[in-house]
Order: C-alpha cells, then sequence, then structure tokens
C-alpha cells in the first residue's frame, strides 16, 4: 500500500512517501506561514524524487496521513475558537463552580460561552440524581439557536457511568438547531467533572476549525494531483478518517511527537524504549509500551485548561535546534526561532547563536557553514552544551519508571542534540531517517477505536465482550478494514461502591487502513 505521511510543525514540515515498510522518499521543509502552500510542496516534493529514483512513480497514493497542529496553537495562542453553548446537566448538585470557572482570562472571553445549568444527572451509583428537565434543556437550546450558536457542549453528572441524560440532552437540541454541533462529555472524558466539562467545551470551541481545516487539506491534495482518501493522526498513535477528526479536534493534541514515538518504534524494532524527540522548538520525551505510547492517567493541562481526557505522557522541554543561547546568562531556550532558523542561525548566515550552532561548533553536527561559529569560545560551547545535556537526562529520570538503566531513541531534524553518553540511559539509538521519524509514523500508522466506561450488570467476561464490540465498530467507523482490527489493550478496574458488580473497563483495538476508505 502506497502511502505518504506528513507532520506539520512549527519549525519543520516533514514528508515521507511508503511502500509498505520500504520508505521511497523523504523531505524536510521550512514550515510556511501559509501552512498549505507547505504541504503540497512537500508532496510534490516526495513524489519528485521518487519519480527521479524510479520508485514505482506509476502506482497511484492509497492514502494520505497528516499529522497538524492547528488545534493546540489555535488554544495556546487564542485563536480560531468558535463561541459556543454550555449545558451542564447536574443541578442542584453542581451550582458553586459554573462552566469554565477555572478557565484562564483571556481563553475565556475568547469562547465566550453562554451557559445553562439545569436539573438532571445521575449519582455515582447510577440512581438518578432527580429527574431531567427537559424543558430546561428546550429553552436553553432556543436562546442558543437565537444568539446565533451552532457548536453547543452538553455534560451530565456521572455520565461515563450512564450516558442518558446526555443523549436525551443532545436530541431535544438537534431537533431545534437542525444544524448544530454536538459534543458530548462521555465520549470524550472520564470520571470529574469539570475536567470532563473542560475537555468538552474546548472540543465544541474547536470543531468549525476541524471543518475548515479538513477543507483546506483536501483542497491543498486536489492541488497536488492526489484523490486518496486522507486521515489525520491522533494522540495514540494512530490515524482516523479526516472527516471524523474534525469531529473531535481534541484527539489531535499532542498527534506530533506520537507520531515520532511510533516512527522511531518502526525504525528500531523496539517497542518498549523511551524516546527524545527534538525538535527546532521543544524536545518531547515519551515511552513506548508494546510499541505504543504511554498513556497520561492524570490531569493534563492544554493551554491552561485542566483536562482528564486520552492524552500521551509526554514531558516537553524547551530545548531544540532552534533554541535561542544566551552566552552571558548560559540560558538555551526555551525561545526559539523557529522556522526562521535557516536565515537566523549563525551557520546559516544569521546574527542569532541557536543550539544548532553549538552542535556544529563541537563537531557534533555538520550543518550550514562551520566558519560562521569558529569565533566561539570552545571551552563556553562545551559548558552551554553540558547545560543542554543535564536538561536531557534531568527529563528522562523524572519519565522513567524505574531505577534501570532504559534504551534511548533519539529522533527529530535536532536529535543531534543528544549525545551518546547518558546517565540512565543503557543506550542512545540513533537510525537512517530519524530526521522525519514523525512523518514516518503518520505514514505507517493504524486505525484504531476505544472504549473506556464503565459497565454494570453484567459479568466481567460480558463487559469486556461487550466493550470489544464497541471498540470494533468504532475502529471500523474510523477506517479500519474489518478483519485486521485487533485488541491490543485491555484493563478493568472493580468499583466496589458501586452496585451490579460495576467495573471500569478500558478495551483498545487497532486495524490496517483498507485500499478504499
Amino acid at each position: 500500500m502506497k502511502r505518504i505521511g506528513i507532520d506539520v510543525g512549527g519549525t519543520n514540515t516533514d514528508a515521507v512517501l511508503i511502500d509498505g515498510e520500504r520508505i521511497l522518499s523523504s523531505i524536510k521543509v521550512p514550515t510556511t506561514s501559509d501552512v498549505m502552500t507547505g504541504v503540497v510542496n512537500t508532496i510534490r516534493g516526495v513524489m519528485e524524487q521518487s519519480a527521479s529514483a524510479g520508485n514505482g512513480a506509476d502506482r497511484p497514493i492509497d492514502a494520505v496521513m497528516i499529522g497538524t497542529t492547528h488545534f493546540t496553537n489555535a488554544v495556546i495562542e487564542r485563536s480560531n475558537m468558535e463561541r459556543i453553548g454550555v449545558i451542564r446537566i447536574a443541578m442542584p448538585a453542581a451550582a458553586s463552580l459554573p462552566p469554565g470557572s477555572d478557565w484562564p482570562d483571556d481563553l475565556l472571553q475568547l469562547v465566550d460561552p453562554m451557559v445553562f445549568m439545569v436539573e438532571g444527572g445521575h449519582e455515582y451509583d447510577g440512581r438518578p440524581l432527580v429527574p431531567l428537565d427537559r424543558r430546561a434543556i428546550a429553552e436553553a437550546a432556543r436562546r442558543i439557536a437565537d444568539a446565533g450558536i451552532r457548536s453547543v457542549a452538553i455534560t451530565a453528572l456521572f455520565s461515563p457511568l450512564t450516558s442518558e441524560c446526555e443523549e436525551e440532552a443532545a436530541e431535544i437540541v438537534a431537533g431545534i438547531i437542525p444544524d448544530v454541533r454536538i459534543t458530548l462529555s462521555h465520549q470524550l472524558g472520564r470520571i470529574g467533572l469539570l475536567e470532563r466539562e473542560n475537555v468538552t467545551m474546548l472540543n465544541a470551541a474547536l470543531q468549525q476549525l476541524g471543518e475548515k481545516t479538513v477543507d483546506a487539506f483536501r483542497t491543498a491534495l486536489a492541488e497536488a494531483g492526489i484523490t486518496a482518501p486522507f486521515y489525520l493522526t491522533q494522540n495514540d498513535g494512530t490515524v482516523v478518517l479526516a472527516e471524523i477528526a474534525a469531529r473531535n479536534p481534541v484527539y489531535s493534541f499532542a498527534s506530533g511527537p506520537t507520531n515520532s514515538m511510533r516512527g522511531a518504534a518502526f525504525l528500531t524494532g523496539l517497542t518498549n524504549a523511551m524516546v527524545a524527540d527534538v525538535g527546532g522548538t521543544t524536545t518531547d520525551i515519551g515511552c513506548l509500551i508494546d510499541g505504543f505510547p504511554r498513556e497520561a492517567n492524570n490531569i493534563v493541562q492544554i493551554g491552561g485548561v485542566r483536562t482528564l481526557f486520552r492524552m500521551p505522557d509526554l514531558l516537553p522541554i524547551g530545548l531544540g535546534g532552534g533554541s535561542i543561547v544566551d552566552p552571558e546568562s548560559g540560558r538555551i531556550g526555551p525561545r526559539s526561532v523557529g522556522y526562521r532558523i535557516t536565515q537566523e542561525a549563525r551557520v546559516f548566515g544569521g546574527r542569532t547563536l541557536t543550539a544548532t550552532d553549538l552542535a556544529v561548533a563541537s563537531g557534533r553536527a555538520d550543518i550550514g557553514d562551520k566558519a560562521a561559529v569558529r569565533d566561539l569560545d570552545p571551552a563556553l560551547v562545551q559548558s552551554l552544551l553540558k547545560r543542554s545535556v543535564s536538561m536531557i537526562e534531568d527529563s528522562i529520570d523524572r519519565m522513567k519508571t524505574s531505577a534501570d538503566d532504559v534504551d534511548l531513541i533519539a529522533v527529530g531534524g535536532g536529535s543531534f542534540l543528544i549525545p551518546d553518553k547518558l546517565k540512565g540511559v543503557a543506550r542512545v539509538h540513533r537510525v537512517e531517517h530519524a530526521g522525519v521519524a514523525n512523518a514516518l509514523g503518520a505514514a505507517m500508522a493504524q486505525v484504531s477505536g476505544e472504549v473506556d466506561q464503565v459497565f454494570s450488570g453484567m459479568s466481567r467476561d460480558a463487559a469486556f465482550a461487550e466493550a470489544e464490540r464497541i471498540a470494533d465498530a468504532r475502529a471500523r467507523k474510523a477506517g479500519a478494514v474489518p478483519g485486521s482490527i485487533k485488541t491490543i489493550e485491555t484493563e478493568d478496574i472493580p468499583i466496589a461502591y458501586l452496585p451490579g458488580g460495576s467495573r471500569r473497563v478500558r478495551v483498545r483495538v487497532v486495524g490496517d487502513i483498507g485500499q478504499e476508505a
């Protein structure tokens, strides 16, 4: 199967063309201010490379996988987020902290949620708290429609246990606002009302951007002459059809580092190791478990918003190839020249001292004009590089789950900043194509389906069977070939304080992408 994988980063846009497990061509270009232009250029670049090498240029592309930072950037930069309606079904129990009460002021002002808190929801044991106030929901929907809002976030108390209230509320809202986009909290988050509501609100505020982004990518691919189905990468190391990804843009948060981790596993054959993905601005430290990124089990802040949903366990540090160096203070990063590195770094004729300049001056990297950094004091260069090594070693130590030395895979365009010897590391693995591991991880990704919910009134085996059925259906809907789907992760936790033998069951399946989607 012939695929193109693209990863749009803040500094570089990378692309690879693969046929099965064979890498036909790869390219790395600076990210353009007009992201879509960069996407078109990278596609044309890998296609031209493949054609010149005679690598199956006559065969059409079967699929395109794209990793993008559009949605994360929107939250961080406080842009491209629409006004939303928020319906919390939890009264009278949850009135003290209204929706968005823990959001940063500037983000809350941007989204400007129209909030309604109505009676309904459930107790922790599945019993109704109070009857659902359907009239209040209908009135909220009419007021949301009158305000011109077309994206609504609905959260009900203990909805991961039973989703009845959210689903009924969604039916009422959709009946009044036919063209509405609805996000239900039980489909995204876990137990924990505020954090689950937060990610639901973020998702609702980004759905319009999701649709626009997918349309823009479709136009860019058509401009490059590609008509194959395309997918967006997710933060669990898999992909999903672009149209589905547009409905849940929050699942694309942190997808870039997870692409790199999956690419690192593919390039080395290692399924259990630490990964350091060194980009132009940051280094992301993560852990591979059975070939997939380790998942975070705690609260993750996104743009200052506390969330609790599926996110990779990553530790980002402000160290990358474009990190700005201050020789006087000895500070490296977190500020970076980003995609302007080819204009501003000293080895490229600029005047800004960067981490890349240090690597070239020390002989770690052979990039640009080495003569441009000959005036640097060798002792200063070594001192600054030693500081960068300490940053990496400390981060690896924080991510380890035992005192044992671990294997570390160094990938990313700035992987030359990782030395061969590190404290706590048994071996540093370097591989060909490490600079485009992110795009490779996107290209070879599979489709996943996941369930993480509470089941009651059934045996453990029956709960797992039902969870696998739901996960399988979600994987098929996302574009997986039915016969290729397999279960890769299962987990269950009995919940003693709930009746009916309740247990939280988590099942994850993956499947291959078909020739046609």
